[in-house]
């Protein structure tokens, strides 16, 4: 219905303004009395407008109040995603900081684990030399002692000879039974 009154208000002033004809003032003026139609148009122009506003204000509201409320809650959304992207950022800035802190404590705890492997593998150096020089002086009392026992072999074997000991039974059975027991 609405439509049809709107069409109406657009077709019927076209229809009334082309059926005006040239050289037809004077009878304009014979039937209204006056020369000029400019206030009967301002009339006709204010209902017109009167009419417009009836029929396309409350469109025209509900138009820009739904778009008033689409870019309210688009703002809300956004002030919304921001909000969820700043808290993210808080934790993630905990997380990393929490993070630093662990790295932190784990280079301590490895310079201090490094710190003691270098002392347990000194110490186990030291000992270990202290181990190979023992076997040294060892080593060299035992090659010291055979050397002194080749040397009082081979004295022994080029200076005396059997004739020069003398052996009575005596001695071989004080030698022997020394063997045996």
């Amino acid at each position: 219905m609405k439509k049809l009154v709107v069409l109406a208000l657009f077709v019927l002033p076209a229809i009334v303004l082309a059926s005006a004809g040239h050289g037809e003032e004077s009878r304009y003026f014979a039937q209204t009395g006056r020369e000029s139609d400019y206030w009967p148009r301002v009339v006709n122009f204010t209902i017109f407008v009167a009419l417009l506003y009836y029929l396309l204000a409350n469109p025209i509201k509900e138009f820009f109040q739904g778009r008033k409320a689409g870019i309210a809650a688009q703002l809300k959304e956004i002030e919304d995603k921001l909000q969820v992207a700043k808290d993210e950022q808080k934790s993630a800035q905990a997380r990393l900081d929490e993070s630093s802190a662990k790295a932190g404590e784990i280079l301590a705890d490895a310079q201090n684990e490094a710190t003691l492997l270098a002392n347990k593998i000194s110490e186990a150096n030291v000992a270990e030399l202290a181990l190979m020089s023992k076997q040294l002086d060892e080593k060299m009392t035992l090659e010291e002692r055979k050397s002194v026992r080749e040397m009082i072999d081979t004295l022994l074997s080029e200076k005396i000879s059997n004739d020069d000991i003398q052996i009575t039974e005596a001695k071989v059975v004080d030698i022997i039974s020394k063997k045996v027991a």
